[in-house]
């Protein structure tokens, strides 16, 4: 009675166990079926991004390796969304797109920040557009430390440093900084933003004698900015890409298409960085 309560159990496994390897050909073959499009037309245009506090430069450098692989590309729209970001790791993204602007058109457009690193990173683009709402600049170096050694005091921590080398504990936190690490501070500083102000003077042919009026940490709205010749223009997302098929000389756009997964990363990334952004600067219609 078990017997025949489990035959038709055990059938099905020795049907399985005797073809499983025609069962995995079978497998193959629907989802290779399934997957079967019509053939793709070879992209144009790409869009990539920078967006939010800039950490190094390995999502950028990803982006632009990627687009190594289509070449049939002949042209790029840079989207910039970012507060700016560490120094080296900006210096390294603006020769990333000056390295790419030199073998196709590079064209940026921001609709809400493009400030201080995020500003270097895209200098070098061979247009910069921006959102009439957009804010532009800031260009500046910033070195932040903090002193606590009061409340170290209060809870009776007492750190114990050892350093060789005089400046080596240059901006501790446990203590005051003396006059002589200011002062070091300071110029190094200085020499950071002199690198800075001679760059963006360099990508977009300013006067370095008038630092002192697209520079100095000042931000801009996008009218002042295209005066100041920070942006080329203050365009639309749509117009800006209408610049972009004329530099490329693109008639009929077929852009470079993410995978459906990727897209919806990327706007869940970008949600985010909105909702950051906007918290740190405290501007927006409300």
């Amino acid at each position: 009675m078990i017997k025949k309560l489990f035959s038709p159990i055990v059938a099905v496994f020795e049907c399985i166990t005797k073809y499983f390897k025609a069962f995995v050909f079978l497998l193959i073959v629907i989802i290779l079926l399934l997957n079967i499009k019509e053939p793709t037309k070879h992209p144009n245009l790409a869009r990539i991004h920078l967006k939010g506090a800039i950490m190094d430069s390995s999502m950028l450098r990803a982006q632009i390796e990627d687009l190594h692989n289509y070449p049939s590309l002949q042209g790029v729209l840079l989207v910039i969304d970012s507060p700016g970001g560490a120094v080296g790791a900006s210096v390294e993204m603006a020769d990333l797109i000056q390295e790419l602007a030199s073998t196709m058109p590079v064209v940026v457009h921001t609709e809400g920040v493009m400030a201080s690193g995020a500003y270097y990173a895209g200098a070098y683009a061979s247009r910069i557009y921006a959102n009439r709402g957009a804010l532009i600049g800031s260009i500046g170096v910033l070195f932040s430390g903090v002193n606590i050694k009061e409340l170290l005091k209060k809870i009776g921590y007492e750190p114990n440093i050892i350093a060789a080398g005089e400046y080596k504990e240059v901006g501790a936190y446990y203590r005051d900084w003396t006059q002589k690490e200011r002062t070091y501070i300071e110029n190094l500083i200085q020499e950071e933003y002199q690198t800075f102000i001679i760059d963006v003077a360099k990508a977009r042919n300013l006067e370095l004698k008038d630092s002192n009026e697209f520079a100095q940490g000042k931000i801009f709205n996008a009218a002042k900015a295209k005066e100041l010749g920070l942006i080329d223009d203050v365009l639309s997302r749509n117009q800006a890409i209408e610049k972009l098929k004329e530099l490329s000389k693109v008639e009929d756009v077929i852009w470079l298409q993410k995978s459906s997964w990727q897209s919806y990363i990327d706007t869940l990334v970008e949600s985010s960085v909105n909702r950051v952004l906007s918290a740190m600067l405290g501007i927006g219609l409300r």
